[in-house]
């Protein structure tokens, strides 16, 4: 039961009782969702009445995603953590370059696409300083991922109205690619 911080225990017991007469459950409990009172206790009863479904992939993946798809999206996540309020979105980022330096190194090149001139320059920021931000803490993220010291090299790129353009969406990773259907 929902709402349970609107009404005093004892006025909320005969309401309850009369909804047992109507529907039996198992298991039931008192929640108040805006104070967040036993949300945990919830999400734990529902996690355990699931019923166990079938494996798509093997129990060590964890993504149907490539690595380059991972570390795009990390990288993203980064520029759209330090600038979401002036470049809302209007992000795309591809890896370009994946080398394996040394044991301990791995070199990865990304392009940050961009729409327009002025947002682009909002990413790179004075003297380069936004660009070295994000960077900085998406390497952080990707050298966490792939067990390695990373030497990330971003560049920016405009490429007007790619959000508008179905053939551009196909090339940044957004589309699917043509031919296949639409579910």
């Amino acid at each position: 039961f929902n709402k349970a911080d609107l009404l005093p225990p004892e006025k909320v017991q005969p309401h309850c009782d009369a909804y047992f007469e109507l529907v039996k459950h198992d298991e039931w409990m008192m929640i108040s969702a805006t104070r967040g009172d036993n949300l945990d206790k919830l999400l734990d009863m529902v996690v355990e009445h699931l019923p166990q479904g079938p494996r798509y992939y093997p129990s060590d993946q964890l993504t149907d995603q490539n690595m380059r798809f991972i570390v795009a999206e990390l990288i993203r996540e980064q520029v759209l953590r330090f600038v979401h309020q002036e470049v809302p979105h209007a992000v795309a980022v591809v890896v370009e370059d994946w080398k394996q330096r040394r044991e301990d190194l791995t070199y990865i090149g990304a392009n940050i696409f961009v729409e327009k001139n002025s947002q682009k320059g909002i990413i790179i920021g004075q003297d380069g300083r936004m660009l070295k931000r994000i960077g900085r803490a998406a390497r952080e993220e990707i050298e966490r991922l792939v067990g390695t010291r990373v030497y990330l090299d971003l560049w920016v790129k405009v490429r007007k109205k790619w959000r508008k353009d179905e053939d551009e969406l196909r090339r940044l990773g957004y589309a699917l690619p043509r031919g296949k259907a639409k579910s």
